[in-house]
């Protein structure tokens, strides 16, 4: 039996052949912070239910509105507080015999 001859496939065309020698890591890391990019990942049941980022952006602000108009809601009255009383026994105060 002879052995099939090591040969090198080169299935890629040339114009698809890429010299990692001249690769430059990060090489736009830059543009991106100074642009103020953000990415979230999502999780895939979450991706599921937004056809695109434009999508997730109006539910997040959506959801931003709601928050602002619940804190204004539940936020501090401009009602004095009533005083609480303080050291002691709470049901020494009530009057009640005992």
């Amino acid at each position: 039996m002879r052995r099939k001859r090591a040969s090198q496939s080169d299935d890629l065309q040339p114009e698809y052949r890429f010299d990692y020698s001249k690769a430059v890591r990060g090489k736009y890391y830059r543009r991106l912070i100074q642009e103020g990019a953000n990415v979230a990942v999502l999780e895939p049941d979450v991706a599921a239910a937004f056809r695109d980022s434009a999508a997730v952006n109006d539910a997040l602000r959506s959801l931003l509105q709601v928050s602002e108009t619940t804190r204004r809601l539940t936020g501090q009255s401009s009602r004095p507080r009533p005083r609480q009383r303080t050291g002691g026994n709470a049901a020494a105060g009530t009057g009640r015999g005992g």
